[in-house]
């Protein structure tokens, strides 16, 4: 396939017990492309909208807006896991009954800014180890909390008997769900594990927009794989727009550091800023700063 003629983002609803890796290494072998990169890690029991970038699109990788991510989790109350999911060993269990009316009244403890302490089986790192190696090696160390947002967490199912439930997520970069599930857990006093993992929405992108690897087999195999491929803009919607004149488009390509004061739409105190050519395409992002009054190329996406 040529690599050139396809440039964008394929969001893939991904299968569980894959990894991101996992996906990308499927896509390559589908698409016979090299050159492909996903916009975001995704645990492997999880589910749901991973962003591929493809072609030239992959040097947006790790520029990726941090967005909002939406996510819809399983869970079940009365047990702990080493692992705060359902594929851990249990810990604890607890016959304690909870209410709906209970988990609601907690709920709030759990939105808005707040700290949480990263879980063991995770891939951050102390002291140059990422914190699953040591908790395969059955080795627990102290960690420091850390600020998440949680913009918004909503319990959409319940049932009492058997104190299974769903609730819907959306958050910030590095929020572990689990980890939300087993500290409201601890805060009902009967722990809880998360049972399963969707993710509804990253980088602007959400499960209507999403394929399966069949489907993009099928379309690779119609020749039609464009028409699942999204445009690299999408992405990078959320930032003020600059239309750059014809010599200017040219300048920016070249890496030319453009003059603020010569460029349409820059806005005092913005410093990000998404960049199209002088026919309207999108072509990459830009830097200002306005110390200097100078526009610099971020990523040059053509």
């Amino acid at each position: 396939m040529n690599e050139k003629a396809f440039s964008g983002v394929l969001c893939v609803n991904k299968p569980q017990d894959f990894t991101s890796f996992d996906v990308v290494a499927k896509l390559r072998g589908i698409l016979r492309m090299k050159r492909l990169g996903h916009g975001g890690t995704l645990d492997p029991m999880a589910t749901g909208v991973l962003p591929v970038f493809v072609g030239t699109a992959t040097k947006a990788c790790d520029i990726m807006p941090d967005t909002t991510k939406s996510y819809r989790a399983g869970f079940r109350l009365g047990l702990t896991t080493d692992t705060q999911d359902i594929t851990g060993e249990v810990r604890t269990t607890s016959d304690k009954p909870v209410s709906r009316e209970d988990i609601l009244a907690h709920l709030p403890e759990f939105t808005g800014t707040v700290m949480q302490l990263p879980p063991m089986y995770s891939a951050v790192q102390v002291n140059g180890q990422r914190l699953y190696d040591l908790a395969r090696k059955g080795i627990e160390v102290e960690r420091e909390a850390r600020e998440i947002e949680v913009f918004s967490l909503s319990l959409t199912e319940y049932d009492e008997e058997s104190r299974e439930g769903v609730l819907e997520i959306a958050c910030g970069k590095g929020t572990y769900i689990r980890t939300i599930i087993n500290d409201l857990g601890e805060t009902l006093g009967c722990g809880g594990i998360m049972t399963s993992l969707v993710r509804t929405s990253s980088g602007g992108f959400t499960l209507d927009d999403c394929f399966t690897f069949e489907q993009i087999q099928q379309a690779h195999d119609e020749d039609r794989l464009e028409e699942l491929i999204l445009p690299i803009s999408r992405v990078f919607e959320k930032l003020p727009a600059v239309r750059l004149g014809e010599a200017q488009t040219r300048m920016y390509r070249s890496g030319v550091k453009l003059d603020t004061s010569r460029v349409r739409d820059i806005k005092e105190g913005v410093a990000e800023y998404a960049v199209y050519g002088f026919d309207g395409g999108f072509i990459g992002t830009a830097r200002a700063d306005f110390e200097n009054g100078e526009l610099r190329v971020w990523k040059n996406l053509t």
